[in-house]
């Protein structure tokens, strides 16, 4: 009895000691924080962001002008998603939000550019090919003006500089044809900055009204561009090669001939082309309307360095309709997807940034780069403590990535670098940014406040700048992903480390 009792025990003992080791053998090895990482790395998807990409250019948001109700739709859709990923809401209020002061106008279909031909008794009409030929001006004045058309070269009145495009020309109640920027390169940047105020586009509309004209047919693009001032009585548009090369014909002066002295003289060359063009436009201008970011925050798990900041980010506003749909799909859906791919992929990862991470979406970077401005006067995190912006601008065609600025900041650089060769193997080309042209960019406004910032760019297919082609079918799905993980890599072991200081 005493031996069956000895041996059912032996037995059980047997049983219990062989699960025992059956079930540590089918625990899975303890993850290395590689294997973390690139189990998060890989959870960035190509075909979510394309989707993101996708959302965002849909006719429900109506392009994205920043202050109009689509704008405000799409603002709330990115929100919604940071909320449920458990992203931190840093904008006013408790609300992922930040407001700020931004006019906007809207431009309706009834718009039109013709030129009057005379022709034996009568007058012909030449009309002119909505985005081919011409584009409403995005901040146009309402109605309509037919009048001579003047050439005023860069719209320039400079008296410091002995120049002035006005003189010796009668632009009262006409139209000006005007070129965009400045007659001198970036290159020279002592003399550029001499010219720099007056290559702005509000400077130029505005020095035209100054002077009585009525209608500008600006030689820019033609594109849609909002970034510019508005006049109720003064009504224009962008136009192009064809428009420009109309109006000189039969003066005996060649366009390009013209732009080529000043530019070697840097003296006038104005005249009255003795051509008549009618301009229409019908826009609504809102003085009293609102914009916004949209700011959330990873908070860092380090007591102390989560005090520090790195921001990613990107605008999300466009162009909205003028007077069709502008999607803006590469221009600037394709970063605000990136950055969202990025913050889902932080916040399930298992290795916690120790420094915060802020994902930041500006509003109304198309009409003057204001909601970067609006936060850098009032950032959420002190300037000082912010370690570095990285910036997207137009990461969705291609295959080829720029890094501007990245020769600005070699130690910050060398995080993204590092990734790349790592885990990305993408062809990166980085420059300098001399920084000293009208902003064209968020990171502008942070480089200018002293904030080391990287700005990124996607090229190598067919795109297209501010018009309508701008959509879905143009994005390169596997660019987003790795743009997305690179920025993830990088951001993440920069956030792990002990000290960083990119401003040395």
């Amino acid at each position: 009895m005493k031996n069956k009792k000895l041996f059912s025990f032996v037995l059980a003992f047997s049983y219990l000691a062989m699960s025992m080791a059956l079930a540590v053998q089918a625990q899975p090895a303890q993850q290395t924080d590689e294997q973390k990482l690139l189990q998060s790395l890989h959870s960035i998807s190509s075909h979510k962001l394309f989707d993101y990409v996708k959302e965002l250019a849909l006719d429900k948001y109506a392009g994205r002008l920043t202050g109009t109700e689509g704008y405000n739709a799409s603002a709330e859709w990115v929100a919604s998603h940071f909320k449920k990923w458990g992203i931190k809401p840093a904008g006013d209020k408790g609300t992922y939000l930040q407001s700020f002061p931004n006019p906007y106008t809207l431009v309706f279909k009834d718009c039109e550019v013709y030129l009057h031909i005379p022709y034996k008794k009568s007058v012909l009409k030449k009309h002119y090919k909505y985005e081919d030929e011409f584009i409403p001006g995005a901040t146009s004045g309402s109605g309509e003006v037919t009048a001579e058309v003047i050439y005023v070269g860069y719209g320039a009145t400079a008296p410091e500089l002995g120049y002035d495009d006005y003189k010796g020309v009668d632009v009262k109640g006409k139209i000006v044809l005007m070129e965009r920027e400045a007659p001198v390169s970036t290159n020279d940047a002592e003399l550029f900055m001499k010219w720099r105020p007056y290559s702005f586009h509000q400077y130029k509309l505005e020095n035209a009204v100054k002077h009585g004209a009525k209608g500008m047919i600006y030689n820019y693009g033609p594109i849609s561009n909002p970034n510019n001032s508005y006049d109720k009585n003064f009504i224009y548009s962008h136009v192009g090669r064809v428009v420009v090369e109309d109006v000189f014909s039969g003066t005996g002066m060649k366009h390009s001939d013209v732009v080529k002295k000043i530019r070697k003289t840097l003296k006038p060359q104005s005249f009255a082309t003795g051509k008549t063009v009618t301009i229409k436009n019908t826009t609504e201008h809102y003085p009293d309307g609102i914009g916004t970011n949209v700011i959330g925050i990873l908070e860092g798990s380090d007591p102390v360095l989560k005090k520090e900041v790195i921001i990613i980010g990107g605008h999300l506003d466009h162009l909205g309709l003028c007077y069709e749909l502008m999607p803006g799909a590469n221009d600037n859906a394709s970063a605000v997807a990136v950055i969202m791919g990025i913050a889902e992929a932080m916040t399930e990862c298992p290795i916690k940034p120790r420094r915060s991470v802020m994902f930041l979406l500006f509003g109304a970077e198309e009409q003057g780069i204001v909601g970067s401005e609006y936060y850098c006067d009032n950032p959420i995190v002190s300037l000082e403590k912010t370690v570095g912006l990285i910036n997207m601008d137009g990461v969705g065609c291609g295959d080829r990535i720029r890094a501007l600025a990245a020769e600005n900041f070699p130690e910050f650089w060398e995080f993204i670098n590092k990734a790349n060769e790592k885990y990305i193997h993408r062809v990166v080309r980085t420059s300098y940014f001399a920084n000293i042209a009208r902003p064209r960019l968020d990171a502008a406004r942070f480089m200018w406040k002293g904030v080391p910032t990287i700005s990124f760019s996607v090229s190598g297919s067919q795109s297209y700048y501010h018009i309508t082609k701008d959509d879905i079918d143009t994005i390169t799905p596997e660019i987003l992903e790795d743009m997305a993980q690179l920025i993830f890599v990088a951001v993440l072991d920069m956030a792990n480390q002990d000290s960083v200081d990119f401003r040395k």
